[in-house]
């Protein structure tokens, strides 16, 4: 059963710093993980990416800001960012691939920025 459990979300100031986790159960170690976030009345969009073997892509918006990584011993990724945006308020999920071809999305962690 996969399973993809997100948190760390939470309201903090422009400027400011927040770490997301995800906990991947029944997929990880060969599976390419990303962070989505979706703010109220827009689309959901692409973070970043990270791969199996540690390759990483990142949105243009939060390149320098954002950097994603993952601990395979403990199938989690993780999202840290710094310099947060009123603009990044949205909640974020945690995706990945299964390499039966299907594809998972966590419940998703809300993260507010504050002016």
């Amino acid at each position: 059963q996969v399973q993809l459990v997100e948190s760390g979300g939470g309201l903090v100031q422009a400027g400011g710093s927040l770490r997301l986790s995800c906990v991947a159960s029944g997929v990880f170690s060969r599976s390419p993980m990303r962070w989505y976030r979706q703010a109220p009345g827009r689309q959901r969009e692409l973070v970043a990416t990270i791969t199996p073997g540690n390759s990483t892509n990142y949105a243009d918006f939060v390149k320098g800001r954002f950097t994603i990584s993952r601990d395979n011993a403990k199938s989690t990724i993780y999202l840290q960012m710094n310099s947060l945006k009123p603009e990044d308020t949205a909640v974020y999920y945690c995706n990945a691939d299964a390499p039966w071809g299907l594809n998972y999305w966590g419940q998703g962690t809300q993260v507010t920025v504050s002016s």
